[in-house]
């Protein structure tokens, strides 16, 4: 696989040059300073490209080309931003940036309840707490209906974690939940999340996966034109947040979002953290099944509670088979070399990692700071060796 580290651009804290020293050749990146759904051009891609290239280094995939609300309602100028979107993927295979990850989740992006949420070890790690969610949404938010979402047992142990908390508590979990982490789209105030959110009332799981479908149909057939590889990003969590519909999440949904145009240019993000929050999803099986249409990997590990909470664990320490996953991946690879596939090595990246060390007292992206994601990228480049000295 094509070892490769995520980059949010000139501001980050983690720069190309420790990523080089990381020992990868790939970098994940976008122009995250543009948001808004306007067409990046080509002069303002090169530009990105040419910076990531001085440092020795390669474009590997785009993560991400925001979507805008409007083309995941199918309503308001959705046609606007639809367009831009296919022009801003133009330019991206134009200017040689041969795969692009994207997600289709309304309103919230990623989204967890605790950055620092202390390890056995000493770390810190992410983690999403189901009932701190429901005391937000049910108690702090006060979402219209919220209440109706929840089994009566949920709702008091939220009500119950809520009373426990002081207004700085609260006010950190808002910020940690609708406040922006890296890679959203938007940074929302509680007014305007409940506004947000409002707009999808009455939009049904079915529509919204219609909605993507018909996005499908428009955008892939520019990506097979340009020569780009798409991959979509599962929900994260893979399950419904503040009553939204969420059609990212299954195998069912891979199975209906390849089928709805099915080219090898419509492919999958396979995250292994965000499929793997939810029990049902055998990940070894999503490598058999689906690894022809694996454009790109996220390989980061989590622990699952019985309630739907998780964290995110170690690489190869949390609740998917990791080693497992790899070595099918490797096995794809494989395959279509002897198919002759020109993207026959699939780009990875380590996801994620615990804040360790002398990173816990620097200014990071949560999730994204330079020691914790060394460590998985050493621990899966680990694997990865062993895997090609195994017979074929």
């Amino acid at each position: 696989m094509l070892q490769s580290w995520r980059w949010f651009g000139p501001n980050d804290p983690v720069t190309l040059s420790h990523a080089r020293q990381a020992g990868v050749d790939g970098i994940v990146t976008a122009l995250h300073e543009i948001y808004d759904g306007r067409v990046w051009t080509p002069e303002q891609i090169a530009a990105r490209r040419a910076q990531v290239e001085a440092a020795g280094l390669r474009w590997a995939v785009c993560e991400s080309i925001p979507v805008h609300s409007s083309i995941k309602l199918r309503q308001g100028p959705w046609r606007r931003y639809t367009d831009a979107w296919k022009d801003s993927l133009a330019n991206l295979g134009r200017g040689g940036v041969p795969v692009v990850c994207y997600n289709f989740m309304p309103v919230v992006d990623w989204t967890r309840t605790d950055l620092r949420y202390p390890t056995a070890r000493g770390g810190l790690a992410l983690r999403f707490d189901m009932a701190e969610f429901v005391a937000y949404d049910a108690f702090v938010l006060k979402r219209r209906g919220a209440e109706a979402d929840y089994p009566a047992a949920l709702l008091e142990t939220g009500s119950v974690r809520l009373a426990g908390m002081d207004a700085d508590a609260v006010a950190r979990l808002e910020t940690t939940v609708i406040a922006g982490l890296p890679g959203k789209e938007d940074t929302h105030s509680r007014e305007s999340i409940r506004a947000a959110i409002a707009e999808f009332d009455g939009v049904s799981p079915a529509e919204a996966a219609a909605n993507l479908d018909a996005f499908l149909r428009e955008v892939v057939p520019v990506a097979a034109e340009v020569g780009v590889r798409l991959a979509i990003h599962p929900d994260d969590p893979p399950f419904p947040l503040f009553g939204l519909p969420r059609v990212v999440s299954t195998a069912a949904d891979a199975r209906r979002i390849l089928d709805a145009v099915d080219h090898p240019a419509n492919g999958l993000t396979l995250c292994i953290g965000s499929y793997g929050s939810r029990p049902d999803n055998d990940l070894p099986g999503f490598v058999r099944e689906f690894g022809p249409r694996v454009n790109f990997a996220h390989l980061r590990n989590t622990t699952r509670d019985p309630d739907g909470s998780f964290t995110e664990a170690e690489h190869l320490g949390g609740d998917s088979d990791m080693v497992g996953i790899i070595l099918g991946l490797v096995a794809e690879e494989r395959r279509r070399q002897a198919e002759g596939r020109a993207d026959a090595e699939i780009p990875m990246r380590p996801d994620h990692g615990h804040l360790l060390i002398d990173d816990i007292g620097k200014a990071t992206n949560p999730g994204y700071s330079c020691i914790g994601r060394l460590k998985g990228l050493a621990e899966i480049r680990g694997v990865m060796a062993a895997a090609a000295h195994l017979p074929a």
